[in-house]
């Protein structure tokens, strides 16, 4: 993911041994920067995933990005994130991305071309 920023200061790997106590809820999806494959590192000590990933931030460019569930131009967009606002990027794929405005979502899917170019 070169020519993404990392803010490992907002969001530091959490020291110690983490573990959760009891049941959790799964959220629905979408609602947060949780699959189960990765998750958001906000989300460690809280969620169980596979891999926790340090976002990239970025930021939505002019037109606005549309949030789907899916990497697909024909799934239906469920959230319109504003232009200029903040995305943290956790996956790609392709010319698509997986993120956040931040852990407490809502989380899904866009086109890379809908965020501002990254800056060095």
């Amino acid at each position: 993911m070169s020519g993404a920023a990392r803010n490992n200061i907002e969001y530091a790997v959490p020291e110690g041994v983490l573990g959760l106590k009891g049941p959790v809820e799964k959220p629905a999806p979408g609602t947060l920067p949780l699959r189960g494959d990765l998750a958001h590192i906000a989300l460690a000590g809280t969620h169980l995933a596979a891999h926790y990933v340090i976002p990239h931030v970025r930021v939505v460019g002019t037109g606005g990005a549309g949030l789907r569930l899916t990497p697909h131009g024909d799934s239906e967009v469920f959230v319109q994130l504003a232009p200029g606002s903040r995305f943290e990027l956790l996956d790609l794929a392709g010319d698509w991305v997986w993120g956040s405005p931040g852990p407490a979502g809502p989380a899904g899917w866009c086109q890379a071309a809908e965020l501002a170019p990254a800056s060095d």
